[in-house]
């Protein structure tokens, strides 16, 4: 059963004024609100779309977990951890890595380099780099090139580009300085002949990594077992569960990295980033919780007369208050309702129909993503309403100490 003050509430927000501008201030309100919560909707909506774009990328080159040694020592029980891993639960792939840095020169020029060692048979249950080939194959088999059996080497697109080593067959040469010699120890040189081009879509690592066998790479820098041992999820979210669970079976000196904490920086920005756009877009709400105060405040002075009557007849000031809260949070959630509407459908548009298309050139993706949560849909509504609420307070309790005599006598 509906409270009087309820209904009271929205026969005076259906009401006609006697001012006309006491109504448009209310549509404004409305509309105010509406827009405020269509942006917060589609903002953060593109922002999360973002935000998976990025952490898929990532996730293409790196694995969800990572089994390593304390001080980056080399494993060297690799294939008793790879069974032991491929037990877990929640484990669907699980890859040996040898990572190290060294010089990589092509045609006149020389760059750093970070090396990726894998078995591409095992990597690829683990990372999705043959998705971002762009050019060749992911193999690393020695080939005849000018008389000399090369092994093969992947490089990222933009180390490619500097090293103006952009075609199949082209020679580069890696080199590195051993770490056990002294100042006139020999580097270890190694030629490759490139093999293929990837290009993850995070200019750091494409300007950087390079990819060759474990084979090679335990020849190039004298390392046995590997750097690490990569493991891939069924649930990426489940990545510090299985990580907790390595540590506690295998203990010291053995420890894990999740793909959170390999990223955490660019993860906790996107975060803030995120949150900081919530609250600064919430301000055009606030601007309309200003139209809804100044609103109300014109319809107390307009229903004075009403309210003294009201007051006579028996409402109490508690009563009074909930009419005008009433019929502030009416704006507040027909504007709130609105705003979901239209930022849904926008939404739905972009994703069903990609009206806005972005560079591929240069965003590495063809349209603007959109991922809508429903968390976000709650976040928004409630905060609306809520300053709704609050910018209804003040008009409210002014028209609940109204005087019953004060408001009728000039009337």
């Amino acid at each position: 059963m509906k409270s009087f003050e309820f209904f009271i509430a929205k026969r005076y927000f259906k009401a006609k004024r006697r001012t006309g501008f006491i109504s448009i201030i209310t549509y404004v309100s409305i509309g105010g609100v509406m827009i405020g919560v269509t942006a917060l909707i589609l903002v953060l909506s593109v922002m999360n779309g973002f935000e998976q774009e990025v952490r898929s990328r990532l996730l293409d080159a790196d694995a969800h977990v990572r089994v390593r040694k304390f001080y980056m020592e080399p494993i060297t029980r690799t294939d008793s951890l790879l069974k032991l891993a491929n037990k877990l639960p929640h484990v669907i792939g699980a890859s040996p890595v040898i990572m190290d840095k060294g010089m990589i020169s092509g045609k006149e020029r020389q760059y750093a380099t970070v090396v990726k060692a894998i078995d591409p048979e095992l990597a690829n249950k683990v990372v999705d780099l043959k998705k971002h080939l762009v050019l060749g194959q992911l193999d690393f088999t020695p080939k005849l090139y000018h008389g000399k059996m090369l092994p093969g080497i992947v490089l990222g697109r933009y180390l490619a580009d500097a090293l103006y080593a952009t075609h199949i067959g082209d020679i580069v040469t890696v080199w590195t300085m051993p770490k056990e010699g002294g100042i006139f120890s020999q580097p270890r040189v190694k030629q490759f002949y490139v093999a293929g081009l990837v290009e993850i879509g995070y200019y750091e690592y494409d300007k950087t990594l390079s990819y060759m066998s474990l084979e090679d790479a335990r020849q190039l820098f004298g390392v046995k077992g590997v750097t690490w041992i990569e493991l891939k999820l069924d649930d990426y979210n489940k990545a510090g569960q299985v990580a907790q669970q390595i540590e506690d079976m295998l203990g010291f000196p053995y420890t894990t990295e999740t793909w959170f904490q390999l990223n955490r920086s660019l993860y906790s920005w996107m975060e803030i980033e995120k949150w900081g756009a919530f609250v600064i877009l919430s301000l055009i709400i606030m601007v309309a919780a200003f139209n809804i105060i100044s609103s109300l405040i014109m319809v107390v002075m307009e229903k004075t007369r009403e309210i003294g009557i009201l007051k006579s007849m028996g409402a109490s000031s508690r009563s009074i208050l909930k009419i005008f809260l009433y019929e502030g949070l009416l704006v507040g959630i027909i504007g709130t309702v609105l705003g979901c509407l239209i930022g849904y459908t926008a939404g739905f548009i972009q994703l069903k129909f990609q009206v806005i298309s972005l560079p591929p050139d240069v965003y590495l993706i063809s349209s603007l993503p959109v991922v809508m949560k429903w968390g976000d849909f709650a976040a928004i509504a409630s905060v609306s309403i809520l300053l709704s609420l609050l910018a209804s307070l003040y008009p409210a309790y002014r028209a609940s100490k109204l005087i019953p005599v004060e408001a009728i006598r000039y009337e």
